[in-house]
């Protein structure tokens, strides 16, 4: 049945499809249907942050920016779901055309630039809606906010997000909004993350609980870099990171239509990259902090990888768009198969 509905709906624009497909996954959630159109994965509950996850096949940020669909998503299996990247103000993002598939790939590449209806918005629709599960918010800067007062947007999306997630995700990463990657290095990310430790402990005695904070991360830095980054997220007492966004590499769609349009690369080619980079801050960490790992998932044997690599969450976004809910049951076996520590 997806397969059908995927040709039907490549025959769109990819952003055209994207927000039918939204549309159509959050209205099969309200009318309770999304549950029959896919068997259920096998439970296999995990706990990572302190969390209780269903299974550890979540949804990655960037598919349900405004939180439009959250129960249809949680009834498709999946055993966590994030929303956003959500910025305190709406805004519109970046011109149109912004968003390619490379379908020789299975591959896609995007420069929406936090497009969104802002941080209320967000909040709206996740009070309206059902799901129950882990929830994760993930938060961003404006484009229009000078990147030395990043932190600004940040601490105010996360006051509001705060009582609302059952975790909150900081985007430095994303290569869509200027100047965003340069939060991951030095003593900018040292001073993002200490005033975003300091409001959670606040916003925790607040609300009378500990949302933990995640922070997603590039897959494009060099090792060195990257063992920095997870030195800095052990210091600053950060609870997960994630890894990782997308690539501003081209590796593995040379020649093909659109592969030169200007933005980050997700699918299938990001897979060796997103899984190097866990690796490394798997051998930095040694378990000091979790790895949630997303990247190039297309297939179960992906999503094993993965949690084999040192993850113990992982997230699909553009193997969802080429494969549809199967995928999600695909990774939790994939998953349940490996052999036990």
């Amino acid at each position: 049945m997806y397969d059908l509905a995927r040709a039907l709906l490549f025959q769109l624009s990819p952003e055209t499809s994207h927000e039918l497909s939204i549309d159509l996954i959050g209205a099969g959630g309200r009318l309770g249907l999304n549950g029959l159109l896919c068997k259920a994965p096998v439970s296999l509950p995990v706990r990572v942050m302190g969390l209780e996850f269903a299974n550890p096949v979540g949804l990655a940020a960037g598919l349900d920016k405004n939180g439009d669909a959250i129960d249809g998503f949680a009834q498709l299996g999946f055993g966590f779901v994030e929303i956003g990247t959500v910025t305190p103000r709406a805004q519109p993002g970046n011109p149109k055309p912004r968003l390619f598939r490379l379908p020789e790939a299975s591959a896609i590449i995007n420069r929406m630039g936090f497009n969104n209806l802002g941080v209320d918005h967000l909040l709206a629709r996740v009070q309206a809606a059902k799901y129950k599960g882990v929830l994760g918010i993930n938060i961003g800067k404006n484009f229009d906010t000078p990147v030395e007062r990043a932190v600004d947007d940040y601490l105010i999306c996360l006051d509001k997000v705060y009582g609302h997630a059952s975790y909150v995700t900081v985007n430095v990463s994303s290569p869509n909004t200027p100047g965003l990657r340069s939060l991951q290095f030095g003593d900018s990310l040292k001073q993002l993350l200490e005033a975003l430790r300091q409001r959670q402990e606040d916003l925790a005695v607040q609300h009378g609980k500990r949302v933990p904070l995640a922070i997603k991360i590039a897959p494009d830095m060099t090792d060195e870099e990257t063992v920095q980054v997870a030195q800095a997220l052990v210091e600053t007492g950060m609870d997960a990171v994630i890894a990782t966004n997308t690539t501003l590499g081209r590796e593995g769609v040379e020649g093909l239509p659109f592969a030169e349009e200007a933005g980050g690369l997700s699918g299938a080619p990001v897979l060796d990259k997103s899984t190097h980079t866990v690796k490394v801050l798997a051998g930095e960490l040694k378990g000091r902090l979790p790895i949630i790992a997303v990247g190039g998932i297309t297939e179960g044997a992906h999503a094993a990888q993965k949690i084999a690599a040192g993850a113990s969450l992982v997230q699909i976004y553009s193997g969802f768009i080429y494969k549809g809910p199967a995928l999600i049951r695909e990774a939790v076996d994939a998953i349940a198969a490996l052999p036990k520590n």
